[in-house]
């Protein structure tokens, strides 16, 4: 399967279309934005580390009964999915206290939620991505409410999947962001599980692995992304 012409470049990947009108290939840039991409930069071989990375996670779903848009990865930078029609909204599921929500709420960063939030967001770089609810995404015609609660579901069984998984590898998983889209008329996870799209801390010593790395000018970024990716393979070939 080889890529055709590029449908869609975003921050951090390009989609190119295939001979199969119903499969796509994801191709991982090492492009890095931050703060609604007002933040630009390279981290070098991010693209590689999270294409490795969210096909052994995105695998490791589809195994625990998850259904997602993923079919092989191709190389190193790619990855064959299915084509999905975009639901226009983002669900972030949220483990500890970290970010905006910390900002908005008034949390200490690292505190520990009784359970999961699960936290809606319009799909929209132009717009910030902003945080919305039910009633916008009526509004807006954005989903329907049977749409909504499939993702929201989605949301919170990948998150209980992957809190499992890098709990096993000493690995928090403080929260997630999770996109979704219509193949076929059935609803699946799509986009990325990476550093990119998720906030990831050292069990033992809260050292962050993931992009804030960059977004803060903690340093070491590359090497946080390397070290997810070896841990994460590590898991996968025991």
């Amino acid at each position: 399967m080889r890529p055709l012409e590029a449908l869609y470049e975003g921050k951090a990947k390009i989609v190119y279309a295939t001979e199969d009108h119903n499969l796509v290939i994801q191709y991982f840039k090492d492009d890095a934005t931050a703060f609604n991409a007002l933040k630009k930069g390279t981290i070098n071989s991010k693209g590689i580390c999270n294409n490795k990375i969210s096909a052994v996670l995105f695998e490791y779903l589809e195994k625990n009964g998850l259904a997602t848009h993923f079919v092989k990865q191709l190389d190193e930078r790619s990855m064959l999915v299915k084509k999905l029609d975009i639901i226009p909204i983002e669900m972030v599921a949220r483990n500890i206290a970290a970010g905006s929500i910390s900002k908005r709420l008034g949390l200490d960063e690292g505190v520990e939620l009784i359970f999961p939030v699960i936290e809606t967001y319009l799909k929209s770089d132009e717009l910030g991505d902003p945080l919305i609810n039910d009633d916008h995404i009526k509004v807006l015609n954005l989903a329907t409410p049977e749409q909504v609660k499939i993702c929201h579901n989605l949301a919170l069984k990948a998150n209980e999947l992957l809190v499992k998984f890098f709990r096993g590898i000493g690995i928090d998983l403080v929260d997630i962001k999770f996109e979704f889209g219509e193949h076929n008329g059935t609803i699946l996870l799509g986009d990325e599980i990476s550093p990119d799209t998720s906030r990831l801390w050292k069990s033992d010593t809260k050292e962050k692995l993931d992009k804030d790395r960059f977004r803060r000018d903690l340093g070491k970024v590359e090497e946080a992304y390397q070290e997810v990716l070896e841990k994460v393979t590590a898991a996968n070939a025991g």
